[in-house]
């Protein structure tokens, strides 16, 4: 065993690392939430920071992946995935994160880190080290064993995939009014064809609902990895709440990907996931360390 460290290389290292996810995933632990798909959804979110990939911390075995210390979106949110067996790694990979992806603003130094309720260890190194908890979450997934109940869509509207039609305005128009920026959407196109340039999106798979006009009213992406199936983005127009639009959406792609294998799929954290189904299968810990900066 010769372990090394070295920072990530975007354009060289971003397979490696989706490889490692894949391989490494562990049910219980969850990769401490660093899931495959979420690794490439975020790398092509617009909200990602792309700059500052370069402070990402990769440890090797032998030049194979064991260890990675990343953000989430840009600095100051941390997400850890450590091989089993090289847990030993812990206190070094959680000292270098705080050392290179923290936030330093109005003179303190701030670092969140993401684990699971599953990974003890991780939490106690994290406590040693002058973190506190100061959030928790569920976890939500569906079992497919529950089947997939299908709500009667409204008169009007209907279930399209994007390999049926895939307008970027109007999906631009969806996400904006659905994630409540307003009822004017701005005019960045490109950042939703951004958003589908990953090697594994699924345009098959991704759900949408269109309104009697034809708009956009509901849109579900959906992801595949291992024997799961991974939701994101959901997003309805507010105009078109509670009229079981994205029940019926994620219904559609869940059932899509029980046909390729996927046992469950993880949900979000709002009441309207248990409320169609999906059960808290545990919870995600948000634990967070400031200190003055001493610069």
């Amino acid at each position: 065993m010769q372990i090394t460290f070295r920072n990530y290389k975007l354009l060289a290292d971003f397979e490696k690392v989706s490889n490692f996810l894949h391989e490494n995933y562990d049910p219980v632990l969850r990769n401490g939430y660093l899931l495959k798909p979420f690794w490439e959804y975020a790398h092509t979110h617009p909200a990602f920071n792309h700059k500052l990939t370069h402070r990402f911390g990769l440890w090797e075995d032998d030049g194979k992946t064991v260890a990675i210390a990343c953000y989430e979106m840009d600095l100051g949110e941390c997400l850890i995935c450590i091989k089993q067996g090289y847990e030993n790694l812990r206190n070094e990979i959680i000292d270098y994160a705080f050392n290179n992806l923290s936030v330093i603003k109005d003179g303190l130094h701030t670092l969140s880190v993401w684990t699971t309720d599953a990974d003890a260890g991780m939490i106690k190194a994290l406590t040693e080290q002058g973190f506190d908890k100061v959030h928790q979450e569920a976890i939500t997934i569906y079992d497919y064993k529950q089947g997939f109940e299908m709500p009667v869509l409204p008169s009007g509207f209907c279930a399209i995939s994007l390999d049926d039609e895939n307008d970027f305005k109007k999906i631009n128009a969806c996400l904006w009014k659905g994630f409540d920026h307003g009822d004017q959407p701005d005019e960045d196109i490109d950042c939703r064809k951004l958003m589908q340039s990953g090697p594994n999106f699924r345009k098959d798979l991704t759900t949408v609902i269109k309104a009697p006009d034809g708009e956009y009213a509901c849109f579900a992406g959906m992801w595949t990895d291992n024997d799961y199936a991974y939701l994101e983005p959901l997003a309805t127009v507010p105009q078109y709440r509670k009229l079981g639009l994205a029940k019926a959406a994620l219904m559609i792609s869940m059932k899509k990907t029980a046909a390729e294998n996927a046992q469950y799929c993880y949900g979000g954290v709002m009441d309207f996931y248990q409320k169609i189904g999906f059960e808290v299968s545990g919870y995600r810990y948000l634990y967070r360390k400031q200190i003055k900066n001493q610069d």
